[in-house]
């Protein structure tokens, strides 16, 4: 009998134990006076992103961080891929204005492309963010690189390749992607003015590929046909780059015409290409951290909505990292499989 009652009351004792720590795993989280409302104003909100095109490294970057986002916390996510098209891009903007999105995300392919529709967007009362290519309107947000900066960076180690006491030609060429494009109008200022304390430094190319890789081989390959002793050619991205580093490599002249590119520091596009000694030097403006930049700008934008939308921006211009052979290291780059699996 008495061993009855302590296994009956050894079993009590340990139901009441578990009722105890089973009320205590489901209980409300604690709110600390901001976690609460601030996750409660990010539930049902609608954010609209139009970049250029989806299918490359920055754009889904970018959306990777978003989507993680809105699963985490709840809001709606809209994605509109004009694919290249400004036309397309244009439209899909338009109809989203008519959609009243909580902040509506861009990535203008042209300065002026947008501007109107910005502007738009913000007399609705629409917070727009602007992705790494200013727009005429800045919007509520600006995430993305100082291209003058990146272009001063990418002329200054061309100065130091080619220029008085190399030992090479001083001629150096450019490839532009799309001359009315942010990185051009901003770009090749900067390339000029400081090749204007480099005299023995001179441009014999200056072309525009439009971002597309076969075009600016084939006009790679043509100058390198013209000047034989070409020391360098400044490039605009790195996906479009990679064309120029083919003609030079069939050439046979990799190691001796050197490539100085940048972009968003995708390891493929990247480390990968200076580890091979496809390019020389590399301008990253890494869009990993950009994405987190974009998350937490749009999550600011959704919790604290701007009483006027458009009448103040916010710049976040990103830190800028010089990539060649002497400085790569483990983790200089990042993964597009590992943003997208595990977020920014």
């Amino acid at each position: 009998m008495k061993s009855t009652l302590k296994k009956l009351g050894f079993a009590l004792l340990l139901a009441a134990a578990t009722a105890s720590f089973a009320s205590f795993a489901t209980a409300d989280e604690p709110d600390d006076g901001l976690v609460k409302g601030a996750n409660a104003a990010l539930k049902g909100k609608k954010v609209a992103f139009v970049p250029i095109a989806m299918g490359f490294d920055l754009t889904e970057a970018w959306a990777a961080g978003l989507k993680q986002d809105a699963a985490l916390y709840g809001y709606e996510l809209t994605i509109r891929d004009p694919n290249w098209s400004v036309d397309a891009g244009a439209q899909a903007i338009t109809q989203l204005i008519a959609e009243k999105p909580d902040v509506l995300v861009i990535h203008p392919p042209e300065i002026q492309a947008y501007t109107r529709l910005v502007q738009r967007a913000n007399a609705a009362g629409i917070p727009v963010v602007t992705m790494n290519l200013k727009s005429g309107a800045n919007g509520d947000a600006f995430i993305g690189a100082d291209w003058y900066d990146i272009a001063v960076k990418q002329t200054n180690a061309v100065v130091k390749l080619c220029g008085k006491d190399s030992g090479k030609s001083g001629k150096i060429a450019v490839m532009q992607g799309v001359l009315t494009n942010p990185t051009s109008q901003y770009g090749i200022q900067a390339i000029q003015d400081v090749l204007k304390n480099h005299p023995d430094v001179q441009i014999v190319s200056n072309q525009a590929a439009d971002w597309d890789a076969s075009k600016a081989h084939a006009i790679a390959t043509t100058v390198l046909k013209a000047n034989p002793d070409l020391c360098a050619f400044i490039g605009m991205w790195d996906n479009m780059d990679v064309g120029v580093a083919a003609a030079i490599k069939e050439a046979g002249k990799t190691g001796q015409v050197y490539v100085v590119s940048s972009g968003g520091g995708n390891q493929a596009s990247a480390c990968d290409n200076i580890a091979s000694g496809a390019f020389t030097t590399y301008i990253s403006y890494d869009a990993k951290g950009q994405a987190r930049d974009l998350m937490m700008t749009v999550r600011s934008l959704l919790e604290v909505k701007p009483e006027s939308a458009g009448v103040h921006t916010e710049a976040l211009y990103t830190p800028l990292k010089t990539i060649t052979k002497d400085t790569l290291y483990t983790g200089a780059c990042w993964s597009l499989p590992d943003v997208q699996k595990y977020g920014p």
